[in-house]
Protein backbone atom coordinates (compact mmCIF):
# COMPACT_ATOMS: atom_id res chain seq x y z
CA UNK A 1 0.00 0.00 0.00
CA UNK A 2 2.84 2.37 0.82
CA UNK A 3 4.36 1.73 -2.59
CA UNK A 4 1.10 2.29 -4.47
CA UNK A 5 -0.01 5.45 -2.64
CA UNK A 6 2.28 7.92 -4.45
CA UNK A 7 1.32 6.43 -7.84
CA UNK A 8 -2.39 6.73 -6.99
CA UNK A 9 -1.93 10.34 -5.88
CA UNK A 10 -0.07 11.23 -9.07
CA UNK A 11 -2.74 9.65 -11.25
CA UNK A 12 -5.52 11.43 -9.36
CA UNK A 13 -3.65 14.72 -9.64
CA UNK A 14 -3.10 14.21 -13.35
CA UNK A 15 -6.77 13.40 -14.00
CA UNK A 16 -7.95 16.46 -12.11
CA UNK A 17 -5.37 18.70 -13.77
CA UNK A 18 -6.38 17.42 -17.22
CA UNK A 19 -10.08 17.96 -16.55
CA UNK A 20 -9.27 21.38 -15.07
CA UNK A 21 -7.41 22.59 -18.16
CA UNK A 22 -10.17 21.13 -20.36
CA UNK A 23 -12.72 23.22 -18.44
CA UNK A 24 -10.48 26.29 -18.71
CA UNK A 25 -10.08 26.12 -22.49
CA UNK A 26 -13.50 24.81 -23.53
CA UNK A 27 -15.05 28.34 -23.77
CA UNK A 28 -12.38 29.40 -26.27
CA UNK A 29 -13.74 27.38 -29.19
CA UNK A 30 -17.33 26.67 -28.13
CA UNK A 31 -18.04 30.40 -27.97
CA UNK A 32 -16.01 31.42 -31.03
CA UNK A 33 -17.87 29.04 -33.34
CA UNK A 34 -21.23 30.09 -31.84
CA UNK A 35 -20.76 33.83 -32.42
CA UNK A 36 -23.14 34.04 -35.42
CA UNK A 37 -25.88 32.31 -33.41
CA UNK A 38 -25.29 34.64 -30.45
CA UNK A 39 -25.36 37.66 -32.76
CA UNK A 40 -28.68 36.63 -34.32
CA UNK A 41 -30.32 35.79 -31.00
CA UNK A 42 -29.24 38.93 -29.14
CA UNK A 43 -29.19 41.40 -32.08
CA UNK A 44 -25.56 42.20 -31.26
CA UNK A 45 -23.43 44.53 -33.35
CA UNK A 46 -19.94 43.52 -34.46
CA UNK A 47 -18.32 45.59 -31.70
CA UNK A 48 -20.62 44.05 -29.07
CA UNK A 49 -19.72 40.63 -30.44
CA UNK A 50 -16.02 41.49 -30.08
CA UNK A 51 -16.58 41.90 -26.36
CA UNK A 52 -18.00 38.38 -26.10
CA UNK A 53 -14.54 37.04 -26.94
CA UNK A 54 -12.52 39.80 -25.27
CA UNK A 55 -14.50 39.62 -22.01
CA UNK A 56 -13.11 36.11 -21.52
CA UNK A 57 -9.53 36.77 -22.64
CA UNK A 58 -9.07 40.02 -20.70
CA UNK A 59 -9.23 38.48 -17.19
CA UNK A 60 -6.93 35.68 -18.32
CA UNK A 61 -4.36 38.21 -19.58
CA UNK A 62 -4.70 40.45 -16.52
CA UNK A 63 -4.76 37.79 -13.78
CA UNK A 64 -2.70 34.84 -15.01
CA UNK A 65 0.57 36.10 -13.50
CA UNK A 66 -1.02 36.96 -10.17
CA UNK A 67 -2.90 33.64 -9.99
CA UNK A 68 0.40 31.79 -10.13
CA UNK A 69 1.81 33.88 -7.30
CA UNK A 70 -1.42 33.58 -5.30
CA UNK A 71 -1.20 29.79 -5.51
CA UNK A 72 2.44 29.81 -4.47
CA UNK A 73 1.61 31.94 -1.42
CA UNK A 74 -1.83 30.74 -0.28
CA UNK A 75 -2.03 27.19 -1.62
CA UNK A 76 -2.43 25.78 -5.12
CA UNK A 77 -5.34 23.51 -4.25
CA UNK A 78 -7.37 26.49 -3.00
CA UNK A 79 -6.72 28.50 -6.16
CA UNK A 80 -7.53 25.46 -8.31
CA UNK A 81 -10.87 25.05 -6.53
CA UNK A 82 -11.59 28.77 -6.82
CA UNK A 83 -10.88 28.60 -10.55
CA UNK A 84 -13.39 25.77 -10.99
CA UNK A 85 -15.97 27.72 -8.98
CA UNK A 86 -15.55 30.83 -11.13
CA UNK A 87 -15.81 28.79 -14.34
CA UNK A 88 -19.04 27.19 -13.12
CA UNK A 89 -20.42 30.56 -12.01
CA UNK A 90 -19.51 32.24 -15.29
CA UNK A 91 -21.08 29.43 -17.33
CA UNK A 92 -24.25 29.68 -15.21
CA UNK A 93 -24.51 33.44 -15.83
CA UNK A 94 -24.02 32.96 -19.59
CA UNK A 95 -26.47 30.05 -19.58
CA UNK A 96 -29.22 32.31 -18.24
CA UNK A 97 -28.22 35.38 -20.31
CA UNK A 98 -31.00 37.42 -21.91
CA UNK A 99 -28.73 40.15 -23.26
CA UNK A 100 -25.26 40.42 -24.73
CA UNK A 101 -24.15 42.30 -21.62
CA UNK A 102 -25.03 39.25 -19.49
CA UNK A 103 -22.89 37.09 -21.78
CA UNK A 104 -20.01 39.54 -21.24
CA UNK A 105 -20.42 39.17 -17.47
CA UNK A 106 -20.48 35.37 -17.69
CA UNK A 107 -17.48 35.30 -19.99
CA UNK A 108 -15.53 37.60 -17.65
CA UNK A 109 -16.22 35.33 -14.66
CA UNK A 110 -15.16 32.30 -16.71
CA UNK A 111 -12.00 34.17 -17.68
CA UNK A 112 -11.16 34.72 -14.01
CA UNK A 113 -11.59 31.00 -13.44
CA UNK A 114 -9.41 30.08 -16.40
CA UNK A 115 -6.70 32.49 -15.22
CA UNK A 116 -6.61 30.52 -11.95
CA UNK A 117 -6.84 27.04 -13.48
CA UNK A 118 -4.19 27.36 -16.16
CA UNK A 119 -1.15 27.91 -13.91
CA UNK A 120 -2.49 25.80 -11.04
CA UNK A 121 -3.04 22.64 -13.08
CA UNK A 122 0.63 22.59 -14.08
CA UNK A 123 1.76 23.56 -10.58
CA UNK A 124 -0.19 20.66 -9.05
CA UNK A 125 1.43 18.21 -11.48
CA UNK A 126 4.86 19.65 -10.71
CA UNK A 127 4.37 19.15 -6.98
CA UNK A 128 2.95 15.63 -7.35
CA UNK A 129 5.68 14.49 -9.79
CA UNK A 130 9.04 15.93 -8.67
CA UNK A 131 11.13 13.85 -11.09
CA UNK A 132 11.58 15.99 -14.28
CA UNK A 133 11.68 12.96 -16.58
CA UNK A 134 8.47 11.47 -15.22
CA UNK A 135 6.86 14.88 -15.10
CA UNK A 136 7.42 15.28 -18.82
CA UNK A 137 5.04 12.39 -19.55
CA UNK A 138 2.39 13.88 -17.28
CA UNK A 139 2.72 17.32 -18.87
CA UNK A 140 2.37 15.71 -22.28
CA UNK A 141 -1.01 14.25 -21.24
CA UNK A 142 -1.96 17.63 -19.77
CA UNK A 143 -1.17 19.32 -23.10
CA UNK A 144 -3.22 16.70 -24.93
CA UNK A 145 -6.23 17.57 -22.75
CA UNK A 146 -5.79 21.23 -23.57
CA UNK A 147 -5.65 20.53 -27.30
CA UNK A 148 -8.65 18.20 -26.94
CA UNK A 149 -10.69 21.08 -25.54
CA UNK A 150 -9.75 23.22 -28.54
CA UNK A 151 -10.52 20.37 -30.95
CA UNK A 152 -13.87 19.12 -29.59
CA UNK A 153 -15.20 22.54 -28.55
CA UNK A 154 -16.55 23.40 -32.01
CA UNK A 155 -18.17 19.96 -32.33
CA UNK A 156 -19.85 20.24 -28.92
CA UNK A 157 -21.10 23.74 -29.75
CA UNK A 158 -22.28 22.62 -33.18
CA UNK A 159 -24.30 19.70 -31.89
CA UNK A 160 -25.89 21.85 -29.17
CA UNK A 161 -26.69 24.93 -31.28
CA UNK A 162 -28.12 22.85 -34.13
CA UNK A 163 -30.56 21.06 -31.81
CA UNK A 164 -31.09 23.38 -28.82
CA UNK A 165 -30.80 27.06 -27.88
CA UNK A 166 -27.32 28.59 -28.13
CA UNK A 167 -27.19 29.20 -24.37
CA UNK A 168 -26.81 25.47 -23.71
CA UNK A 169 -23.23 25.55 -25.02
CA UNK A 170 -22.30 26.74 -21.51
CA UNK A 171 -24.03 23.88 -19.71
CA UNK A 172 -21.32 21.14 -19.90
CA UNK A 173 -18.89 23.30 -17.91
CA UNK A 174 -21.13 23.55 -14.86
CA UNK A 175 -21.51 19.89 -13.72
CA UNK A 176 -17.93 18.98 -14.70
CA UNK A 177 -16.43 21.91 -12.77
CA UNK A 178 -18.58 21.30 -9.69
CA UNK A 179 -17.85 17.56 -9.69
CA UNK A 180 -14.08 18.04 -9.92
CA UNK A 181 -14.21 20.73 -7.24
CA UNK A 182 -16.05 18.34 -4.89
CA UNK A 183 -13.68 15.44 -5.61
CA UNK A 184 -10.62 17.62 -5.09
CA UNK A 185 -11.51 18.23 -1.43
CA UNK A 186 -10.56 14.71 -0.25
CA UNK A 187 -8.29 13.64 -3.11
CA UNK A 188 -5.94 16.56 -3.85
CA UNK A 189 -3.06 17.60 -1.60
CA UNK A 190 -2.37 21.29 -1.16
CA UNK A 191 1.07 22.78 -1.71
CA UNK A 192 2.88 26.09 -1.62
CA UNK A 193 6.09 27.32 -3.17
CA UNK A 194 9.15 27.59 -0.95
CA UNK A 195 10.59 31.05 -0.38
CA UNK A 196 9.18 34.44 0.54
CA UNK A 197 7.44 35.52 -2.64
CA UNK A 198 4.66 38.07 -2.08
CA UNK A 199 1.72 39.34 -4.07
CA UNK A 200 2.48 42.42 -6.16
CA UNK A 201 -0.80 44.32 -5.88
CA UNK A 202 0.43 47.62 -7.42
CA UNK A 203 1.76 45.71 -10.42
CA UNK A 204 -1.44 43.67 -10.72
CA UNK A 205 -3.73 46.71 -10.59
CA UNK A 206 -1.76 48.80 -13.07
CA UNK A 207 -1.36 45.87 -15.49
CA UNK A 208 -5.08 45.04 -15.41
CA UNK A 209 -5.97 48.70 -15.88
CA UNK A 210 -3.60 49.08 -18.85
CA UNK A 211 -4.86 45.97 -20.66
CA UNK A 212 -8.56 46.66 -20.05
CA UNK A 213 -8.37 50.33 -21.05
CA UNK A 214 -6.41 49.49 -24.20
CA UNK A 215 -8.85 46.83 -25.41
CA UNK A 216 -11.85 49.02 -24.52
CA UNK A 217 -10.38 51.94 -26.46
CA UNK A 218 -9.66 49.83 -29.54
CA UNK A 219 -13.11 48.17 -29.61
CA UNK A 220 -15.09 51.35 -28.97
CA UNK A 221 -12.88 53.41 -31.28
CA UNK A 222 -13.46 50.95 -34.08
CA UNK A 223 -17.22 50.91 -33.48
CA UNK A 224 -17.44 54.70 -33.44
CA UNK A 225 -14.51 57.09 -33.71
CA UNK A 226 -11.04 57.22 -32.20
CA UNK A 227 -11.59 60.95 -31.56
CA UNK A 228 -14.52 60.19 -29.25
CA UNK A 229 -13.84 61.51 -25.73
CA UNK A 230 -14.39 58.11 -24.07
CA UNK A 231 -11.99 56.41 -26.45
CA UNK A 232 -9.30 59.05 -26.02
CA UNK A 233 -9.62 58.85 -22.24
CA UNK A 234 -9.39 55.04 -22.33
CA UNK A 235 -6.27 55.03 -24.51
CA UNK A 236 -4.67 57.74 -22.34
CA UNK A 237 -5.42 55.71 -19.21
CA UNK A 238 -3.85 52.66 -20.87
CA UNK A 239 -0.67 54.60 -21.69
CA UNK A 240 -0.37 56.11 -18.20
CA UNK A 241 -1.09 52.75 -16.50
CA UNK A 242 1.58 51.06 -18.62
CA UNK A 243 4.19 53.65 -17.61
CA UNK A 244 3.21 53.33 -13.95
CA UNK A 245 3.39 49.52 -14.23
CA UNK A 246 6.98 49.72 -15.51
CA UNK A 247 7.97 52.11 -12.71
CA UNK A 248 6.27 49.95 -10.07
CA UNK A 249 7.90 46.74 -11.29
CA UNK A 250 11.36 48.35 -11.31
CA UNK A 251 10.99 49.27 -7.64
CA UNK A 252 9.17 46.19 -6.40
CA UNK A 253 11.03 43.73 -4.14
CA UNK A 254 8.80 40.91 -5.44
CA UNK A 255 7.74 41.99 -8.96
CA UNK A 256 4.94 40.27 -10.82
CA UNK A 257 7.08 40.53 -13.95
CA UNK A 258 10.83 41.06 -13.56
CA UNK A 259 11.69 43.56 -16.30
CA UNK A 260 15.28 42.29 -16.42
CA UNK A 261 13.86 39.41 -18.48
CA UNK A 262 13.72 41.76 -21.45
CA UNK A 263 17.51 42.09 -21.43
CA UNK A 264 17.51 38.75 -23.20
CA UNK A 265 16.99 39.27 -26.97
CA UNK A 266 15.51 35.78 -27.25
CA UNK A 267 12.93 36.38 -24.51
CA UNK A 268 12.03 39.76 -26.00
CA UNK A 269 11.71 38.21 -29.45
CA UNK A 270 9.47 35.33 -28.36
CA UNK A 271 7.28 37.63 -26.26
CA UNK A 272 6.74 40.13 -29.08
CA UNK A 273 6.29 37.31 -31.61
CA UNK A 274 3.64 35.52 -29.58
CA UNK A 275 1.69 38.73 -28.90
CA UNK A 276 1.68 39.75 -32.58
CA UNK A 277 0.87 36.20 -33.69
CA UNK A 278 -2.11 35.86 -31.36
CA UNK A 279 -3.39 39.30 -32.31
CA UNK A 280 -3.54 38.20 -35.94
CA UNK A 281 -4.64 34.63 -35.22
CA UNK A 282 -7.50 35.19 -32.74
CA UNK A 283 -8.71 38.12 -34.80
CA UNK A 284 -8.70 35.91 -37.89
CA UNK A 285 -10.75 33.19 -36.18
CA UNK A 286 -13.23 35.86 -35.06
CA UNK A 287 -13.88 37.14 -38.59
CA UNK A 288 -13.74 33.62 -40.10
CA UNK A 289 -16.49 32.46 -37.73
CA UNK A 290 -18.64 35.41 -38.85
CA UNK A 291 -17.89 34.54 -42.49
CA UNK A 292 -19.17 31.00 -42.01
CA UNK A 293 -22.40 32.27 -40.42
CA UNK A 294 -23.07 35.54 -42.23
CA UNK A 295 -21.85 34.75 -45.75
CA UNK A 296 -21.97 30.97 -46.14
CA UNK A 297 -24.97 30.53 -43.80
CA UNK A 298 -23.48 27.36 -42.34
CA UNK A 299 -24.80 25.66 -39.24
CA UNK A 300 -22.65 25.85 -36.12
CA UNK A 301 -21.64 22.21 -36.54
CA UNK A 302 -20.60 22.77 -40.17
CA UNK A 303 -18.53 25.79 -39.12
CA UNK A 304 -17.01 23.77 -36.28
CA UNK A 305 -15.92 21.02 -38.65
CA UNK A 306 -14.09 23.56 -40.77
CA UNK A 307 -12.32 25.16 -37.79
CA UNK A 308 -11.37 21.67 -36.63
CA UNK A 309 -8.99 21.46 -39.60
CA UNK A 310 -6.71 24.02 -37.90
CA UNK A 311 -6.41 22.16 -34.59
CA UNK A 312 -6.19 18.63 -35.98
CA UNK A 313 -2.76 19.14 -37.56
CA UNK A 314 -0.97 20.26 -34.33
CA UNK A 315 -2.60 17.37 -32.43
CA UNK A 316 -1.66 14.79 -35.07
CA UNK A 317 1.90 16.05 -35.52
CA UNK A 318 2.66 16.95 -31.89
CA UNK A 319 5.34 14.25 -31.63
CA UNK A 320 6.99 15.39 -34.87
CA UNK A 321 7.12 18.99 -33.65
CA UNK A 322 8.66 17.83 -30.38
CA UNK A 323 11.42 15.89 -32.17
CA UNK A 324 12.11 18.82 -34.47
CA UNK A 325 12.54 21.12 -31.45
CA UNK A 326 15.48 18.95 -30.33
CA UNK A 327 17.20 18.92 -33.73
CA UNK A 328 16.40 22.28 -35.34
CA UNK A 329 17.24 25.72 -33.94
CA UNK A 330 14.43 27.78 -32.43
CA UNK A 331 15.15 30.55 -34.92
CA UNK A 332 14.48 28.25 -37.88
CA UNK A 333 11.40 26.64 -36.34
CA UNK A 334 9.72 29.88 -35.25
CA UNK A 335 10.59 31.88 -38.36
CA UNK A 336 9.70 29.01 -40.69
CA UNK A 337 6.42 28.33 -38.92
CA UNK A 338 5.44 32.00 -39.15
CA UNK A 339 6.23 32.08 -42.88
CA UNK A 340 4.06 28.99 -43.45
CA UNK A 341 1.28 30.63 -41.43
CA UNK A 342 1.53 33.82 -43.50
CA UNK A 343 1.42 31.79 -46.72
CA UNK A 344 -1.71 29.97 -45.52
CA UNK A 345 -3.45 33.26 -44.68
CA UNK A 346 -2.55 34.75 -48.05
CA UNK A 347 -3.86 31.63 -49.80
CA UNK A 348 -7.23 32.29 -48.13
CA UNK A 349 -7.54 35.69 -49.85
CA UNK A 350 -8.88 33.88 -52.93
CA UNK A 351 -11.99 32.55 -51.14
CA UNK A 352 -15.41 34.00 -51.91
CA UNK A 353 -18.98 33.54 -50.76
CA UNK A 354 -19.33 30.06 -52.27
CA UNK A 355 -15.90 28.53 -51.57
CA UNK A 356 -16.30 24.81 -50.85
CA UNK A 357 -15.17 22.87 -47.78
CA UNK A 358 -12.59 21.00 -49.87
CA UNK A 359 -11.04 24.21 -51.12
CA UNK A 360 -10.89 25.61 -47.58
CA UNK A 361 -9.65 22.42 -45.92
CA UNK A 362 -6.08 22.32 -47.24
CA UNK A 363 -5.60 26.03 -46.53
CA UNK A 364 -6.77 25.65 -42.93
CA UNK A 365 -4.64 22.51 -42.50
CA UNK A 366 -1.61 24.48 -43.77
CA UNK A 367 -2.43 27.17 -41.23
CA UNK A 368 -2.45 24.53 -38.47
CA UNK A 369 0.93 23.24 -39.66
CA UNK A 370 2.50 26.69 -39.43
CA UNK A 371 1.01 27.41 -36.03
CA UNK A 372 2.01 24.03 -34.59
CA UNK A 373 5.60 24.51 -35.75
CA UNK A 374 5.76 28.00 -34.24
CA UNK A 375 4.07 27.46 -30.89
CA UNK A 376 6.02 24.33 -30.02
CA UNK A 377 9.24 26.36 -29.87
CA UNK A 378 8.12 29.75 -28.55
CA UNK A 379 7.63 29.17 -24.81
CA UNK A 380 10.50 26.70 -24.52
CA UNK A 381 12.79 29.29 -26.13
CA UNK A 382 11.50 31.99 -23.78
CA UNK A 383 12.26 30.02 -20.62
CA UNK A 384 15.59 28.72 -21.95
CA UNK A 385 16.83 32.24 -22.69
CA UNK A 386 16.75 33.52 -19.09
CA UNK A 387 18.43 32.47 -15.81
CA UNK A 388 17.06 29.21 -14.43
CA UNK A 389 15.44 30.81 -11.37
CA UNK A 390 13.40 33.11 -13.64
CA UNK A 391 12.18 30.34 -15.97
CA UNK A 392 8.72 30.14 -14.42
CA UNK A 393 8.19 33.88 -14.56
CA UNK A 394 9.42 33.90 -18.17
CA UNK A 395 6.81 31.30 -19.15
CA UNK A 396 4.12 33.21 -17.26
CA UNK A 397 5.08 36.54 -18.83
CA UNK A 398 5.23 35.03 -22.30
CA UNK A 399 1.74 33.63 -21.92
CA UNK A 400 0.35 36.84 -20.42
CA UNK A 401 1.46 38.75 -23.52
CA UNK A 402 -0.07 35.97 -25.63
CA UNK A 403 -3.43 36.64 -23.98
CA UNK A 404 -3.08 40.41 -24.48
CA UNK A 405 -2.63 39.80 -28.20
CA UNK A 406 -5.61 37.46 -28.16
CA UNK A 407 -7.76 40.13 -26.48
CA UNK A 408 -6.78 42.76 -29.05
CA UNK A 409 -7.27 40.48 -32.07
CA UNK A 410 -11.09 40.54 -32.36
CA UNK A 411 -11.08 44.26 -31.57
CA UNK A 412 -8.55 45.22 -34.25
CA UNK A 413 -9.68 42.87 -37.03
CA UNK A 414 -13.36 43.31 -36.19
CA UNK A 415 -12.86 47.05 -36.69
CA UNK A 416 -11.07 46.53 -40.00
CA UNK A 417 -13.76 44.11 -41.17
CA UNK A 418 -16.61 46.51 -40.43
CA UNK A 419 -14.85 49.57 -41.85
CA UNK A 420 -13.89 47.90 -45.13
CA UNK A 421 -17.27 46.20 -45.58
CA UNK A 422 -19.19 49.43 -44.97
CA UNK A 423 -16.95 51.29 -47.43
CA UNK A 424 -17.43 48.59 -50.08
CA UNK A 425 -21.17 48.07 -49.55
CA UNK A 426 -22.48 51.06 -51.59
CA UNK A 427 -20.60 49.88 -54.67
CA UNK A 428 -21.88 46.31 -54.36
CA UNK A 429 -25.43 47.54 -53.77
CA UNK A 430 -25.21 49.72 -56.87
CA UNK A 431 -23.89 46.77 -58.90
CA UNK A 432 -26.87 44.72 -57.68
CA UNK A 433 -29.32 47.47 -58.67
CA UNK A 434 -30.15 48.52 -55.10
CA UNK A 435 -29.86 52.26 -54.61
CA UNK A 436 -31.73 55.36 -53.55
CA UNK A 437 -33.60 55.35 -50.24
CA UNK A 438 -33.43 51.56 -49.89
CA UNK A 439 -29.66 51.53 -50.34
CA UNK A 440 -29.17 54.34 -47.83
CA UNK A 441 -31.39 52.55 -45.30
CA UNK A 442 -29.40 49.33 -45.68
CA UNK A 443 -26.04 51.10 -45.29
CA UNK A 444 -27.30 52.92 -42.18
CA UNK A 445 -28.48 49.62 -40.67
CA UNK A 446 -25.05 48.03 -41.17
CA UNK A 447 -23.26 51.05 -39.69
CA UNK A 448 -25.39 51.08 -36.55
CA UNK A 449 -26.33 47.44 -36.02
CA UNK A 450 -23.75 45.38 -37.89
CA UNK A 451 -24.26 42.80 -40.64
CA UNK A 452 -26.94 40.91 -38.78
CA UNK A 453 -29.21 43.98 -38.77
CA UNK A 454 -29.84 43.64 -42.53
CA UNK A 455 -31.09 40.06 -42.19
CA UNK A 456 -33.79 41.31 -39.79
CA UNK A 457 -35.02 44.02 -42.18
CA UNK A 458 -38.14 43.72 -44.32
CA UNK A 459 -36.54 44.08 -47.76
CA UNK A 460 -39.26 42.64 -49.94
CA UNK A 461 -38.26 41.80 -53.52
CA UNK A 462 -34.73 43.23 -53.16
CA UNK A 463 -33.84 40.90 -50.29
CA UNK A 464 -31.85 38.44 -52.42
CA UNK A 465 -29.89 41.17 -54.18
CA UNK A 466 -29.21 42.94 -50.88
CA UNK A 467 -27.92 39.86 -49.09
CA UNK A 468 -25.73 39.05 -52.09
CA UNK A 469 -24.24 42.56 -52.03
CA UNK A 470 -23.75 42.30 -48.28
CA UNK A 471 -21.90 39.01 -48.70
CA UNK A 472 -19.61 40.53 -51.34
CA UNK A 473 -18.86 43.51 -49.07
CA UNK A 474 -18.16 41.17 -46.15
CA UNK A 475 -15.74 39.13 -48.27
CA UNK A 476 -13.91 42.36 -49.17
CA UNK A 477 -13.52 43.04 -45.45
CA UNK A 478 -12.43 39.46 -44.83
CA UNK A 479 -9.73 39.73 -47.50
CA UNK A 480 -8.38 42.88 -45.84
CA UNK A 481 -8.28 41.10 -42.47
CA UNK A 482 -6.42 38.17 -44.04
CA UNK A 483 -3.84 40.48 -45.59
CA UNK A 484 -3.34 42.31 -42.28
CA UNK A 485 -3.05 39.00 -40.39
CA UNK A 486 -0.49 37.72 -42.92
CA UNK A 487 1.45 40.99 -42.61
CA UNK A 488 1.52 40.55 -38.83
CA UNK A 489 2.91 37.02 -39.24
CA UNK A 490 5.59 38.32 -41.61
CA UNK A 491 6.49 41.08 -39.12
CA UNK A 492 6.77 38.45 -36.37
CA UNK A 493 8.97 36.32 -38.68
CA UNK A 494 11.34 39.26 -39.27
CA UNK A 495 11.58 39.92 -35.52
CA UNK A 496 12.27 36.23 -34.91
CA UNK A 497 14.96 36.06 -37.59
CA UNK A 498 16.73 39.19 -36.30
CA UNK A 499 16.54 38.77 -32.52
CA UNK A 500 17.02 35.00 -32.38
CA UNK A 501 20.11 35.00 -34.60
CA UNK A 502 22.44 34.48 -31.64
CA UNK A 503 20.28 31.93 -29.85
CA UNK A 504 21.79 28.47 -29.83
CA UNK A 505 19.68 25.38 -30.41
CA UNK A 506 17.36 24.64 -27.51
CA UNK A 507 16.95 21.11 -26.29
CA UNK A 508 13.56 20.32 -24.82
CA UNK A 509 11.55 17.20 -24.25
CA UNK A 510 8.63 16.32 -26.49
CA UNK A 511 6.27 16.79 -23.58
CA UNK A 512 7.50 20.26 -22.67
CA UNK A 513 7.33 21.23 -26.33
CA UNK A 514 3.76 20.01 -26.50
CA UNK A 515 2.84 21.84 -23.34
CA UNK A 516 4.32 25.09 -24.59
CA UNK A 517 2.31 24.70 -27.77
CA UNK A 518 -0.73 26.25 -26.20
CA UNK A 519 -0.14 26.52 -22.48
CA UNK A 520 -0.55 29.50 -20.31
CA UNK A 521 1.88 30.03 -17.48
CA UNK A 522 3.98 27.00 -16.64
CA UNK A 523 5.30 28.66 -13.50
CA UNK A 524 5.95 25.70 -11.27
CA UNK A 525 6.36 22.96 -13.84
CA UNK A 526 8.72 24.69 -16.24
CA UNK A 527 10.71 26.46 -13.54
CA UNK A 528 11.88 23.12 -12.19
CA UNK A 529 12.46 21.55 -15.62
CA UNK A 530 16.08 21.35 -16.72
CA UNK A 531 16.28 23.11 -20.08
CA UNK A 532 19.67 23.43 -21.77
CA UNK A 533 20.74 25.96 -24.35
Amino acid sequence: MATNAPVDRRVVTLVMACVGVFVAYLPVTTVSVSLPAIQRALNASTSELSWVSSAFVLPVAALILTSGVFGDVHGRKKVFQAGLAFCALGATVSLSAQSVQSVWAGQALSGVGSAALLPMTLALISHAVPDPRERGKFIGLWATSLMAALAVGPLIAGLIVDHFAWRWIFLPTVPVALLVMALSVPLLRDSRAPGSRRLDWPGQITAALAVTALVYGVIEGGAGSFTDARVMVALSVAAVALVVFVLVEKRSESPMLDLSLFRSPAFTATTVVIMITFLGLIGFFFVLSLYFGTVQHLSTLEAGLRLLMVTLVPVALGGVFGRLSRKVSARVLITGGLLVTAAALLSLTTIDAVTSFGSLAWRLALLGLGLGTTFTAVTATAVASVPHHLAGMAAAGNNAFRQVGGALGPAVLGTLLTTKAVDALPGHLADAGVGGTAGARIISAVETGGFGAVARMDLGPIRGKTLGALSEAFVDGLHLCLIVSAALMLLAAVISALLLRRTRQTSVTVAVGAASNATPTAAAAVAQERISQ
